[in-house]
């Protein structure tokens, strides 16, 4: 995410109550992406510092875990800039200028002076942020798929280029031997079987095998999955985009929530000014007087009711608006009360962690360092490909 302030309940329906889920099922890496808030907002960088801090207080109060996922700062880990740069080299810009939303960017943005490297290259600084971590998949929803799809080509650019190593046969070979006559024996017959008699099934079967190698390095692992399709060592995987639902979160208006469109709910906002805003927020325009029946469907709070309510209650509102028996007041109750409760327990923890910034630093501190040492690892394999390695 980037640093752009508190967070309101948009993200936390659209984004952060998926992490909660994925941080138990894969390994995890959320970070706050300052270095990309610089491509569009590189005039102002004066509050970057503060909304750093609140994000982490926001992930850290809906349940994000430092114990199961690593949290970090982008800016926090340069390897993201050198790989950039690395890749820079070998990035042709058509394939910057054709991601969908460059133009798109700018025509929304064009008050703002975008003719900048720094946003034309944001894409592959985008590709770099996943790449360094050799991510198997990264959470996005339908709009970010080009994205991914171009981190894919860069990755599979890099590996033609820099994946067959001088001597890649005969050190996949003699890594295959470290494994034991027996399962280097049946490492070279699953190989035969899939490039000589193009069985697909032994492909799948040679990739199982090797992952649950557990005495083979990461390093020979790759070049034994190199050597069994017939291509090089695979340096950089290709990430896979892991569709997440379509976001329903509203803002107060009915369009999406946003904090340039002022119709946000913040995550942890004061209940008061929650209550205020929600008994306050637009209805549907044909109920001017109490007594008229309207259309939920062209009403702002109905979606809220379908994010929020039961079955029991969206009945209650359709029949209720519909015969004009209940008024836009009563219809609001349920989503004031929903929200409030929804609220509580994240606005609970937020104050124990505001209460103790030093501790809400060292988990940045420690997640930036976890990091960095990932990243590294990439970056050595990265550097040995180019031939930049000099010691």
């Amino acid at each position: 995410m980037r640093p752009t302030g508190q967070l309101h309940l948009g993200h936390y329906h659209g984004v952060l109550k998926n992490w909660l889920e994925l941080q138990h099922e894969y390994e995890c890496f959320f970070f706050i992406a300052d270095w990309h808030a610089l491509t569009t907002g590189y005039e102002d960088t004066s509050s970057i510092n503060a909304h750093v801090f609140d994000i982490v207080v926001d992930w850290l109060s809906v349940g994000i875990n430092p114990g199961a996922a690593t949290i970090f700062v982008q800016s926090r880990v340069p390897e993201h800039a050198e790989l950039h740069l690395l890749l820079s080299m070998i990035t042709p810009i058509s394939w910057l200028e054709r991601v969908p939303s460059f133009k798109d960017q700018q025509e929304k943005l064009k008050e703002k002076d975008l003719s900048t490297y720094g946003f034309l290259g944001y894409p592959l600084l985008q590709a770099a942020d996943i790449l360094i971590y050799r991510a198997g998949f990264v959470p996005v929803g339908e709009d970010q798929v080009a994205h991914i799809e171009m981190s894919r080509e860069v990755a599979r650019r890099f590996n033609y280029l820099y994946g067959r190593e001088p001597g890649f046969e005969e050190k996949a070979e003699a890594a295959a031997k470290k494994m034991g006559k027996r399962n280097a024996k049946l490492y070279f017959e699953i190989r035969r079987s899939y490039q000589e008699d193009g069985d697909a099934e032994a492909l799948e079967k040679g990739r199982a095998f090797l992952e649950s190698q557990q005495n083979v390095s990461l390093g020979d692992r790759e070049r034994l999955l190199g050597y069994l399709d017939g291509g090089g060592k695979e340096i950089l995987p290709e990430p896979r985009a892991l569709l997440t639902a379509e976001a329903k979160m509203p803002g107060l208006d009915g369009d999406k929530m946003s904090k340039s469109y002022n119709n946000m709910i913040g995550l942890r906002e004061q209940p008061e000014t929650v209550e205020q805003k929600l008994r306050t927020m637009p209805t549907d325009p044909a109920r001017v007087r109490r007594s008229d029946p309207g259309d939920p469907a062209k009403c702002p709070v109905w979606r809220f009711h379908e994010v929020y309510s039961d079955q029991e209650v969206k009945s209650w509102v359709q029949d209720g608006c519909r015969s004009a028996s209940i008024g836009c007041l009563d219809c609001k109750q349920p989503i004031i009360d929903a929200v409030l409760k929804e609220q509580a327990p994240i606005r609970e923890r937020s104050e124990e962690f505001l209460a103790d910034p030093d501790a809400v630093q060292a988990i940045i501190d420690e997640g930036c360092e976890a990091a960095r040492e990932s990243a590294r690892d990439t970056l050595v394999e990265v550097r040995q490909a180019m031939n930049l390695n000099y010691r």
